[in-house]
């Protein structure tokens, strides 16, 4: 009766340490972190004095970032989306906002901050894109055409989630287009695609100005050892968030590229609105 006592001690002993050691062990290798969020904007105008158009607008925006840590492997992956569209009076339904961009970041640490990395990068937007400013409207864009895939080697320094600083200084890029816009965007006349080879280096922080406004930055730069050596390319994006509550929220958006196979201009992007916000976060255990 004792020994028999003293295996059911042990066994339940086992078990219970056993369980315990698995709940220390179980932390977080996969963090999820999903965003939507919709804007409505809409203003009417009768007898107006100082007039005005009749507008309705709408901008549907979805960010999913995916981080995967686990010994010396650090992953992390963004998905951002987003589709806008506004109805003026007279002149009909016109494009605001279409975005496509996924971004991959393998890091393998080497020591406290820093990491052997591989980057991996892919763009473009959905619909069709015009000129408004000519007469008739020129078709400026369309789905994949222009479309970005870049990729390559580099060191990451890596101070937390929240602060990072990639160098890559082997980075293939590929521009593909269609017949319609061959012999755009950096494509010679009679092809789909063009390939490059340069140095890039991309960052991101973001941080609270104060309590519930956070400011994210995003910036990448790109220059070509293959043609227009010396030329960059830069592409940096500020995002402002104000929280009212856990469901409404108002955002900024200030984005400006420099490219000289798309314009021989800055770009400017800015977006401002306040709309129903949904977010959440989930974690994979071990």
């Amino acid at each position: 009766m004792k020994r028999i006592t003293l295996i059911f001690f042990i066994f339940f002993t086992t078990i219970f340490l056993g369980q315990e050691k698995k709940k220390k062990d179980s932390i977080p290798v996969w963090k999820i972190h999903g965003r939507f969020a919709f804007i409505f904007n809409q203003s009417s105008f009768s007898n107006w004095s100082s007039g005005g158009e009749n507008t309705v607008a709408g901008n549907f925006n979805v960010n999913y970032d995916f981080n995967y840590k686990k010994n010396n492997v650090n992953w992390d992956s963004r998905i951002i989306t987003g589709y806008g569209i506004s109805h003026l009076s007279e002149k009909g339904f016109r494009k605001t906002d279409d975005r496509f961009e996924f971004n991959s970041l393998l890091g393998i640490k080497t020591t406290t901050y820093w990491f052997f990395s591989f980057i991996g990068n892919f763009k473009t937007q959905y619909t069709k894109g015009y000129d408004y400013k000519q007469e008739p409207k020129t078709l400026v864009s369309e789905f994949l055409s222009p479309a970005y895939l870049t990729f390559g080697p580099g060191m990451l320094w890596k101070k937390s989630d929240n602060l990072n600083l990639n160098i890559a200084p082997a980075t293939a890029r590929f521009t593909f287009v269609n017949d319609f816009f061959s012999g755009k965007f950096g494509v010679e006349e009679g092809k789909n695609s063009a390939f490059s080879l340069g140095f890039n280096l991309s960052g991101y922080y973001k941080f609270y100005l104060m309590e519930n406004i956070e400011m994210e930055n995003v910036l990448t730069m790109y220059t070509d050892y293959l043609a227009n050596v010396g030329n960059i390319d830069i592409d940096y994006q500020t995002n402002i968030r104000f929280k009212v509550n856990k469901h409404i929220k108002m955002q900024m958006t200030f984005h400006s590229i420099m490219d000289d196979n798309a314009s021989s201009r800055v770009q400017f992007r800015q977006l401002f609105g306040l709309g129903v916000n949904y977010s959440f976060h989930e974690k994979v255990t071990y």
